[in-house]
């Protein structure tokens, strides 16, 4: 299935706000047993997306402080 941008931001919307209803951009509702559910969705969305070249994976960098010299 071929998921897009939107449908990604919808769902991380939806996180952010604790809601387990998310609305398509075709204006469906879709309502989610567990927040759970609704990571994992993320998750199976964004994966899709990086892997088809329309999301490129972030970098994480790690800082290490050496306190106050």
């Amino acid at each position: 299935m071929s998921y897009t941008i939107e449908q990604l931001t919808a769902i991380e919307s939806a996180i952010a706000s604790g809601e387990l209803v998310v609305k398509s951009e075709t204006g469906r509702m879709i309502e989610y047993r567990s927040m759970s559910d609704l990571i994992k969705a993320r998750d199976v969305i964004k994966n899709a997306l990086e892997q088809s070249g329309t999301l490129t994976k972030r970098r994480k960098y790690s800082y290490i402080s050496r306190g106050n010299r």
